[in-house]
């Protein structure tokens, strides 16, 4: 197999490329796949000298820098390493470099941004030896495991700086935002130092007129980062799409969890307290009241279920219901103690019950799309057999992964540090 440049027309190369076929088709389109890298690592070659200077001086922020002539380097690219002879200036009175190419092509340290972009992708959904089998195996292109982890280090502490200093816009949906759903919740993972540790995770969820999710947007925040970065994050978000959609009806959904409602309580304007969650009472208080007849704790249950989320007041009529048993039964201490909770519970929180209103505006009433990102940010990466995480490592994970599962939002990251260079307080030694 060979490529052989034959002609060059300013950027338009005439190639030849030859591929001899095996008798084992695999074998043939591993071959094949060898050519297209090469052709890759040929034209990006080319493309990054393009990038370079002259070598005449240059100013930058006001200062002259003059070339201390082309210095070799190698560049790790999707397609293979590439080899490129540049330019590096400096001060006359010495100091640090600086470099044209790097510079005009966003690299990142010595990764181009399309592989960085790639490698980080792959990182945020699985672990990097698992990643680097995956771009060995599929992709024919080889790579350090020390290299893959300076570079996953570097642009997930890039995300969490951007994370303070960017503002990202909301996808703007096909159908109008009638509704806009915030949730909040923790989830634990084991860390090297402390333990099992809450890492917390938010959603701000968009729906239309008829209730049909359009976009959801994932905040997180490490456990050593804690509760008062996440909640800068959350408020830092919640502004943009107040902003963005000042005429949806904000409203907060949550379990039972007191410093929930302290957060929701001061941006929304409806708070909602999960249905899934106040049916577990009902399941409870069902299986007290029919510990032995299936079919009558089933039909109980579905009718107190269905009364609390059709029925206006349902959820008070529940409580009255739940009285009268505890009164009209004897029931064991522990028995007792079941029906109370759930009396208790749905008490303190009858003014964020009202589910038949939410229910007939179209509104969302459960808090699964919050419970689902803990387990889709935290759970599904962070906590598999054997792991436990530096606080580095994980606060680099969990930014990659809120921004990968935000729809647009990693494509609007990569754009971002391409157009505007590194978030405020960041800078490549960082």
């Amino acid at each position: 197999m060979s490529v052989t440049v034959l002609s060059q027309d300013g950027n338009c190369f005439t190639l030849k490329v030859c591929v001899d076929p095996s008798n084992v088709f695999l074998t043939t389109e591993e071959k094949i796949q060898d050519a297209v890298n090469k052709i890759g690592s040929l034209l990006t070659s080319q493309a990054l000298k393009a990038l370079d200077s002259d070598g005449r001086p240059i100013t930058v922020n006001d200062e002259r820098l003059t070339s201390k002539g082309l210095h070799h380097k190698v560049y790790q690219s999707p397609y293979g390493s590439v080899e490129v002879d540049r330019h590096i200036y400096q001060t006359a009175r010495g100091g640090e470099t600086y470099c044209p190419l790097e510079k005009c092509a966003g690299m990142v340290i010595t990764f181009t941004p399309k592989f960085a972009k790639m490698l980080t992708s792959k990182v945020s959904g699985t672990n990097t030896r698992e990643v680097i089998r995956d771009l060995r195996e599929n992709h024919g292109r080889p790579i350090a495991l020390s290299h893959a982890q300076k570079i996953v280090d570097f642009v997930g502490s890039m995300a969490q700086a951007a994370d303070e200093a960017w503002t990202y816009e909301t996808p703007k949906p096909d159908a109008p935002v009638k509704t806009v759903a915030i949730g909040v919740d923790g989830a634990h993972m084991l860390m090297v130092q402390d333990g099992w540790r809450q890492a917390m995770v938010g959603t701000i969820a968009l729906y239309d007129r008829l209730g049909e999710r359009l976009h959801t947007t994932y905040i997180g925040a490490s456990p050593e980062l804690g509760r008062e970065t996440f909640i800068r994050r959350m408020e830092k978000e919640i502004a943009t799409v107040k902003r963005e959609f000042p005429r949806a009806l904000f409203m907060g959904i949550a379990d039972g969890a007191p410093t929930n409602w302290e957060f929701l309580e001061k941006h929304t304007e409806v708070q909602v307290l999960d249905f899934y969650h106040a049916t577990e009472y009902l399941t409870g208080v069902a299986n007290v009241v029919f510990p032995v007849d299936k079919d009558a704790r089933e039909d109980w249950l579905q009718k107190a279920c269905h009364r609390m989320k059709h029925d206006r007041g349902g959820a008070r009529t529940n409580v009255k219901m739940i009285s009268t048993l505890r009164n009209s039964r004897k029931l064991k201490k522990d028995e007792d103690k079941v029906l109370e909770g759930a009396a208790n519970y749905f008490r303190n929180n009858l003014p964020r019950m009202n589910y038949q209103l939410q229910v007939s505006c179209n509104r969302p009433i459960g808090s699964g799309v919050t419970e689902a990102a803990c387990k889709v940010i935290i759970k599904q990466r962070l906590c598999g057999s054997g792991m436990r995480w530096k606080p580095e490592g994980a606060g680099a994970i969990i930014s990659l992964r809120c921004l990968n599962q935000s729809d647009a939002r990693w494509d609007h990251f990569w754009k971002k540090s391409q157009d505007v260079g590194y978030p405020d307080g960041w800078s490549s030694t960082s």
